[in-house]
Order: structure tokens, then C-alpha cells, then sequence
């Protein structure tokens, strides 16, 4: 934002200036969305939980205090659509189960689209991603949302704290906790993966 600073956007769309809201927002379109589908698990659904936390964070803005960052409130918004949305799908599922299994439409689970990659071979990449994203959907949600904050959006410790209503000790606990458990289904999941890739590109080893 060049022009203006952040504060400076949210006190003009909170004075009548409401066309700047997509100017103040824009840079976190993609944060906002990468979180909600991580929770939601199929895009149609991760885009009205983005599309709502951005309406609920436009009605809200006033209450906005500046005393952490706009994006850490906006996630923290989006986090809370998301397990009322989770809510109501399950309520929904419960008053459903009278429905035989081949009259439900099957919904695939659609990649993370923003894992920070290192370079390689593009299959392997996208395999390994794979294995993460399957990976960090087992973990019980405690875990997986600190995990998600500080490794994949990269908020700080006080940050992730202020967004998940928790402490900073317990941050570090469950992100410790998050790693530990990645790492126990990871790790043997990518010695199998190294050795199929090995098989494939060198047959004769």
C-alpha cells in the first residue's frame, strides 16, 4: 500500500470511504482463503468461508483495536466462520444419516495450493506435498491450528497466541507437539516415497 498506510485505509472505509475495503484486504485474499480451505477441505466451501470472514471483518471494522495486526484479526475471524461452518455441517450430517451413502455427492479433498516448496523435480514435489497436506489433516485441530499459523502463515508467537485466545507457553507446546507428530507419520511415509523414487529413476541400484 504505497499511497496510504494500513491505519490510514481502515479510519477512510470506517469514515464512509467503503471502496477502499478491497485495497485494505487484498494482501491477505489469498491467507484468508489458504486457511479457510485447510479447514473446509473442498474449495466451494473454503470460498464462502473466506467470502463471509471478509464481510463479517467489513461490518466489524470499527471494533477493530489496533492493538494487533489487521491480518492477525482477519485470520482470527476466518478461523471462527470456519468451525461454525464445521458446526453446522456436522449438525446437517447428523439429521442426515437416513440418506444412503450413493445419494450424497462425493467431494474430493483439493490441494493446498501455497506449501513453500523447495526445488525439484515437479512429480516429487507434488507427491511430497501430498503426503504433508494428508499429514497435517490428522492432526487434532489444537494442534493443527498453531501448526498452520506459525509454519504455513508464519504469524509470531504473540500473534498466533492473540489469534487462538491462548498463551504463548501453550503456542509453544502445541507447535512442538504438531512437529513431533508430522514428523512420526512423515518419516516413514518419505523413507518409502525416497525409495520408490529411487526405483523409478534408478531401476538397476
Amino acid at each position: 500500500m504505497p499511497t496510504r498506510s494500513e491505519a490510514a485505509i481502515i479510519a477512510a472505509v470506517i469514515a464512509g470511504e467503503t471502496q477502499l475495503y478491497h485495497e485494505l484486504v487484498r494482501p491477505y485474499e489469498r491467507s484468508v482463503y489458504m486457511m479457510a480451505l485447510s479447514f473446509m477441505k473442498n474449495e466451494a466451501d473454503a470460498e464462502d468461508v473466506a467470502q463471509e470472514a471478509f464481510i463479517k471483518a467489513f461490518r466489524n471494522l470499527s471494533s477493530f483495536r489496533g492493538d494487533a495486526r489487521f491480518s492477525t484479526w482477519l485470520i482470527s475471524i476466518t478461523l471462527n466462520e470456519a468451525r461454525s461452518r464445521l458446526r453446522r455441517q456436522s449438525i446437517v450430517r447428523m439429521q442426515s444419516l437416513d440418506v444412503p451413502p450413493d445419494e450424497e455427492g462425493a467431494v474430493s479433498p483439493a490441494l493446498l495450493r501455497d506449501w513453500r516448496e523447495i526445488p525439484s523435480e515437479v512429480v516429487e514435489r507434488e507427491e511430497v506435498r501430498t503426503l504433508i497436506k494428508k499429514a497435517v489433516e490428522t492432526l487434532p485441530e489444537i494442534y493443527r491450528q498453531v501448526f498452520l499459523l506459525r509454519d504455513i502463515e508464519e504469524l509470531d508467537v504473540n500473534e498466533t497466541a492473540q489469534t487462538l485466545s491462548i498463551s504463548i507457553s501453550n503456542v509453544k507446546v502445541r507447535l512442538h507437539r504438531a512437529r513431533m507428530m508430522l514428523q512420526k507419520e512423515l518419516a516413514p511415509q518419505l523413507k518409502m516415497h525416497n525409495r520408490a523414487l529411487k526405483r523409478r529413476w534408478f531401476p538397476w541400484s
